[in-house]
């Protein structure tokens, strides 16, 4: 038994014409910790390359404690379209989400000391999920089994402890099989203390073993969706958002929300864990934002539809089709994160900006006191009954033309529209107010 990397195999596979090389290759793909999204893309392209190889048999090496559930399903749909016969080897456990990608294959083979089971669907805190996701998980396995001409019922056990298996399991007992039980149900095909045994039980023991390894793509996918990784990339792009609004234009700011954001949403749709919903969803949130911004000034109705658009979006785009209370924690965690990251940076940055040397002379450094003699603007008292014209919209400040002189105005609340004639009711400090002639 040989082994080399998967791409070595395809490169040999392209230069076959050598005799040399026209080796029947099995490859072996590693299902080792916890299931989650990024190994879902990696079984499905390590079956697709195992077929263009092609190669003889594909054999996932499972150790796993489960995970979610929707990996899980895509992984096994790779399995079922797959061309090439797939064999799962259990070294030594396949709990849960794993049990299911088990029988997903075309046999089971267990090394001694194995153990296989247990898919009930949990919570966050370990307490069983609520009985739709039961009935899902249990009728999925329920399939798999009749689909290999297993008993279905035993299948159901390891979803569900209060069914009643005679000679098998009581009521209130979860079902797990050990090795041996499992090849006495004919879940398992035999006993395999190494990969050797396995490929001496489908008759490849001359085959060459070729590793599946993730690719450079993949990795980065994996990255990027990371619990810890996740927040910076919503912070970056909330904060591009603030900057964009507050400059008025496009421009660096826009640039960082947007790539930041569609890192973001694109790595959860290479996952599956997001589609356009989501992404319709956080276009309509950022329309509202900026109907909010630009056309209603203030916080109304539009600013809060939008926040809970884009919030909605984000959350969605993190637990995936068959999402589960400790999904729905975890996404909530990582907005939750994003929005303290995006608040602390900004804080940071609001108190740093006074001590700042390019921004000194926007602040004072020492105060004043009216008692001095100080004030923070002159009186314009002589204003009073003054005519002019209002140079903006006043929503209720904005600018004015006055006796020829451009001034900052606000009106006692009304909204008065641009070229409107005005004249000064008082002026307080420096405040000039005006009304509608």
């Amino acid at each position: 038994m040989r082994k080399v990397s998967l791409m070595g195999a395809v490169l040999l596979g392209l230069t076959s014409a050598a005799p040399a090389v026209a080796q029947v290759t099995v490859i072996r793909v590693p299902v080792t910790g916890t299931i989650e999204n990024g190994l879902a893309p990696f079984v499905a392209r390590a079956l697709r390359e195992a077929a263009e190889l092609p190669a003889a048999a594909v054999i996932l090496d499972i150790n796993t404690p489960g995970g979610r559930v929707d990996a899980a399903e895509r992984i096994v749909d790779a399995i079922l379209a797959s061309e090439v016969p797939v064999y799962a080897y259990v070294n030594p456990r396949a709990f849960s989400a794993g049990a299911l990608i088990a029988l997903a294959t075309r046999q089971i083979y267990m090394r001694a000391g194995g153990v296989i089971g247990a898919a009930t669907p949990v919570d966050g805190s370990g307490t069983k999920a609520p009985e739709k996701y039961v009935a899902a998980m249990r009728s999925e396995f329920r399939a798999l089994a009749e689909h290999h001409g297993l008993d279905p019922l035993i299948a159901e056990g390891m979803v569900d402890e209060s069914l009643d298996i005679p000679g098998v399991k009581p009521v209130g007992r979860l079902l797990s099989l050990s090795t041996g039980e499992a090849i006495d149900y004919g879940f398992a095909k035999a006993e395999a203390e190494s990969m050797s045994a396995v490929l001496s039980e489908v008759g490849l023991e001359d085959a060459m073993v070729v590793d599946a390894v993730p690719n450079w793509a993949e990795l980065v996918v994996r990255f990027l969706t990371n619990p810890v990784v996740s927040p910076l990339l919503l912070s970056l792009g909330m904060l591009g958002l603030i900057f964009e609004i507050k400059s008025g234009a496009f421009g660096l700011g826009g640039a960082i929300s947007l790539g930041a954001l569609g890192l973001f949403f694109g790595s959860s749709m290479v996952l599956g864990l997001a589609g356009w919903e989501e992404v319709l969803l956080l276009g309509l949130g950022l329309i509202a934002m900026g109907i909010e911004v630009f056309v209603i000034p203030g916080f109304g109705v539009a600013g809060v539809l939008g926040i809970g658009l884009i919030g909605a979006s984000v959350v969605l785009a993190m637990v995936g089709s068959l999402p589960t209370g400790a999904d729905f924690l975890q996404a909530g965690l990582i907005l939750g994160a994003s929005v303290l990251l995006t608040l602390a940076v900004i804080f940071g940055w609001l108190r740093h900006l006074p001590m700042s040397s390019r921004f000194s002379g926007l602040f004072l450094k020492a105060s004043t006191d009216a008692a001095e003699g100080f004030i923070s603007a002159p009186n314009r008292a002589e204003l009073i009954g003054s005519e002019g014209k209002a140079l903006t919209d006043l929503r209720p400040s904005g600018a004015a033309t006055i006796n020829n002189e451009r001034l900052d105005v606000v009106t006692e609340g009304e909204f008065i529209k641009a070229g409107t004639t005005i004249t000064v009711l008082r002026s307080e400090g420096y405040r000039l107010v005006v009304r509608e002639v």
